[in-house]
C-alpha cells in the first residue's frame, strides 16, 4: 500500500497557478533526491555501483542536473538526449547510448561524447565499422527470449520484443569484437518494465551474472560492467507498494558472491538506468475542472489533454487523483475525467469514484514524474504545458515554460501562400 499524497495544499496551488496557469507538470524536488539517494545508499556494497537516468523519462536539463550532482549519470537514446547531456555537462562514461535501429550519426555523437555504447544487434558491428572506428568500450544487450518466463504489456514478452541478441548472437558479437581490438565489454538487458516484485528484478540479475561467467568461460572475456535496464516499477495504485530497495540489493549480492566472485568478476560494475522510478512518483499534473457534461455517464472536463499525459490513453494506465481541497470529502461520484482532444480515448480516468467535482476545482493527476509530459505531442493543435521545480522551501522555479503557437508554428513558411 501507499497512500496517494500532494506535496502542497490547496492554498498553495493556486498561489502557484495564480502565475503559472494551468495545465502544468510540477516536480518535488527533495523527493526525488531522496529517493535516488536510497537506491544508491542500498547498492553501496557494489563496486562503483552506478544509476543512469533514463532520459526519456523526464528530459529536462534541471532534472538531470539535480540528479547528476547526486552522482546519476544519464541513459539516452536519441541525438536528442545526447545533446541535452552535453548541455548539462554530463560526459564520458557518465553516459550509455543504448538504442535500436540507430543513425550512424547518433553513434559518433555518442563516442564523440565518451559514452559508453550499448549495441542492440550483431549487424551493428559491421554497421559501425564501415562508417568509422569501433570504440574500444563497448555493452551488447541481450534478449533471452523463451528462456525467461517474464515480461509485461509495456515491453512484451521477450520472445515478442524488437530488443537485443540471442545468447548465441552475444557469444559470436564478443569474439568478433574481440578480434577487431575491442578492450573493454559490458552486458545489458531490460526484459521487464515497472516491475514491483523485487524476485523477477533479482532473476534478472542472476541471469546477467551466469551470462557474464560464460562469456569469460567461452570467450577469456572478462566483463566490466552490468546494466540491469530500468524494470524497477512505480506502484500507480494505492494497493500497490513500492519496490524495497534493500531487499532487492539484497537479493542481488547474494547472487553476485555465488556467481561473479568465484569467476574472478568481484569487480565488475553493476547499474540500472531506472526513469520512472526515479522521477514517476513525485510529478504531479495540475488541471483545473472546466466542463461538466451529463449524457449516459458523468463527465468532467479539464483544461489538460492526453497530449500532457499519454499513458492512460494509451496503455489504459491508471493514475491517481486528488481534488484539492476535497481529499477527506466522500467519493460518492461516479465520473469519467476527459481532455478536449478530438478522440475518445482521452480520459485520464473512467468510472472512477471521486468527491463532487465543481467548475474551478483544481485535480492533480499523480504518478506523472516519469514519461508524462515527455511523451506528450502536438496533435489537433495541443500545445505541451509547462514543467516547474517545487523546491523544499515551498518556492518554484519554472524549468520549462507553455509552448505557444508560435512554437508551433515555427516550422511552417507561410510567405509563399
Amino acid at each position: 500500500m501507499n497512500k496517494k499524497t500532494v506535496p502542497f495544499n490547496e492554498e498553495q496551488i493556486r498561489s502557484i497557478i495564480a502565475k503559472y496557469p494551468t495545465p502544468f507538470h510540477i516536480y518535488d524536488e527533495k523527493a526525488i533526491v531522496d529517493n535516488v539517494r536510497k537506491l544508491i545508499k542500498a547498492f553501496d556494497w557494489a563496486y562503483d555501483f552506478k544509476e543512469y537516468f533514463a532520459v526519456k523519462a523526464t528530459p529536462n536539463p534541471y532534472i538531470m542536473r539535480l540528479l547528476q550532482k547526486e552522482g546519476v549519470g544519464a541513459d539516452c537514446s536519441s541525438m536528442a538526449e545526447l545533446e541535452l547531456c552535453d548541455k548539462v555537462g554530463i560526459k564520458g562514461h557518465d553516459i550509455v547510448f543504448s538504442s535500436n535501429d540507430t543513425p550512424y550519426a547518433e553513434f559518433k555523437r555518442a563516442m564523440e561524447l565518451g559514452a559508453l555504447v550499448n549495441l542492440d544487434d550483431i549487424s551493428m558491428i559491421d554497421f559501425m565499422e564501415k562508417r568509422g572506428p569501433l570504440p574500444e568500450w563497448i555493452c551488447a544487450r541481450y534478449n533471452p527470449g523463451p528462456l525467461l518466463k517474464g515480461g509485461n504489456d509495456i515491453i512484451g514478452t521477450p520472445e515478442e520484443a524488437k530488443y537485443g541478441m540471442t545468447r548465441e548472437q552475444i557469444i559470436d558479437a564478443f569474439r568478433i569484437l574481440k578480434d577487431k581490438g575491442v578492450k573493454h565489454f559490458g552486458l545489458h538487458t531490460m526484459v521487464v518494465s515497472n516491475e514491483l516484485h523485487v524476485n523477477g528484478l533479482i532473476n534478472t540479475a542472476k541471469m546477467m551474472f551466469e551470462l557474464a561467467v560464460e562469456v569469460q568461460n567461452m570467450l577469456g572475456i572478462n566483463i566490466e560492467f552490468l546494466d540491469f535496464g530500468g524494470g524497477i516499477g512505480l506502484p500507480y495504485r494505492p494497493e500497490e507498494s513500492f519496490i524495497d530497495y534493500d531487499e532487492l540489493s539484497a537479493g542481488i549480492k547474494k547472487n553476485f558472491e555465488a556467481i561473479m566472485e568465484p569467476a574472478g568478476l568481484g569487480k565488475c560494475r553493476i547499474s540500472f538506468e531506472c526513469g520512472r522510478a526515479i522521477t514517476g512518483p513525485y510529478g504531479y499534473l495540475v488541471t483545473t475542472a472546466i466542463h461538466h457534461k451529463h449524457i449516459w455517464k458523468e463527465y468532467i472536463g479539464v483544461d489538460a489533454c492526453m497530449a500532457n499525459l499519454m499513458r492512460p490513453g494509451m496503455y489504459g494506465s491508471y493514475h491517481h487523483l486528488t481534488v484539492m481541497g476535497k481529499e477527506n470529502a466522500p467519493k460518492d461520484h461516479v465520473y469519467d475525467v476527459a481532455g478536449s482532444l478530438c478522440e475518445n480515448c482521452d480520459k485520464f480516468a473512467i468510472d472512477r469514484s471521486l468527491p463532487q467535482i465543481d467548475d474551478g476545482d483544481i485535480l492533480v493527476i499523480h504518478d506523472t514524474g516519469a514519461h508524462g509530459h515527455s511523451m506528450g505531442f502536438n496533435y489537433n493543435g495541443k500545445l505541451r504545458s509547462a514543467e516547474l521545480l517545487l523546491h523544499a522551501d515551498g518556492s518554484v522555479t519554472q524549468i520549462r515554460r507553455a509552448e505557444t503557437l508560435d512554437d508551433l508554428f515555427a516550422t511552417l513558411d507561410f510567405s509563399n501562400l
